[in-house]
């Protein structure tokens, strides 16, 4: 078992945000997380990555308790992951931009500058931005963005990736792009991801498990087709039209 999530929950003052969540995630899984908005998807996956900390609950990766992590040991020990709302350093270049996640991920702190941006080259040439190495972030599109963030996620050589809604705000020729890019990606780096996406057509061919969460609680968890038959997914989240 890679990940181990027991009982974990996060409460922002009287608001239970995750609700006593329960979950695990075997090597080499390919994972979706579902639900409505406000369902606290990308607070589990704050949680995980040590962004926020747990009210109460374990969180264990590789048999280590990084409950109370810092988010950078985090990383070094092989989680990384995207942000809804990409979040690069927009004066740095692409390259500038990977090349910090090659030197803050893991086993890597004895590393040369130029050994990691040589590094960053490679990860930028596998999302497809090599060409655009030298541009700085903010001139980038959203969709290069979205490439970007993937790349410094590889960056940290991670065990496992959470995808937080990856497609979001790209037009359709985009997110078949982005689709192919993340499963180049598994195929290619053989790693566990963990993926938030509301596109149901993207859950239904990309991951093997769906997990639900609703109000913060996990409602279900089972293979994607299990779930789009749900009747209590389908009053919760996926609407009688869609079903």
């Amino acid at each position: 078992m890679l990940l181990n999530i027991k009982n974990l929950k996060k409460s922002f003052g009287g608001l239970a945000a995750v609700r006593n969540v329960s979950l695990s995630l075997e090597k080499g899984e390919i994972v979706g997380l579902i639900g409505p908005n406000g369902a606290g998807k990308t607070t589990l996956m704050n949680l995980i990555s040590g962004y926020y900390k747990a009210s109460s609950g374990q969180i264990e990766f590789d048999g280590v308790d990084i409950t109370d992590a810092r988010p950078h040991v985090i990383c070094r020990l092989g989680i990384s992951r995207t942000f809804q709302v990409p979040r690069p350093f927009p004066d740095l270049t692409a390259l500038a931009n990977v090349g910090v996640g090659v030197l803050c991920g893991k086993h890597r702190p004895n590393m040369s500058l130029g050994d990691g941006l040589l590094d960053a080259a490679h990860c930028l040439e596998f999302v497809g931005l090599f060409g655009k190495r030298n541009t700085l972030a903010r001139d980038l599109t959203l969709f290069e963005l979205r490439a970007l963030e993937l790349a410094r996620a590889l960056a940290t050589t991670p065990r496992l990736i959470m995808i937080d809604e990856v497609m979001a705000g790209l037009n359709p020729g985009e997110a078949v792009r982005a689709i192919k890019l993340v499963g180049r990606m598994i195929e290619e780096y053989h790693i566990t991801i963990f993926w938030i996406e509301h596109i149901m057509k993207v859950i239904m061919e990309a991951t093997q498990r769906v997990i639900v969460l609703h109000y913060g609680e996990k409602i279900a968890n089972g293979p994607p087709k299990e779930i789009v038959n749900d009747p209590k997914i389908v009053e919760a989240y996926l609407g009688e039209k869609i079903a």
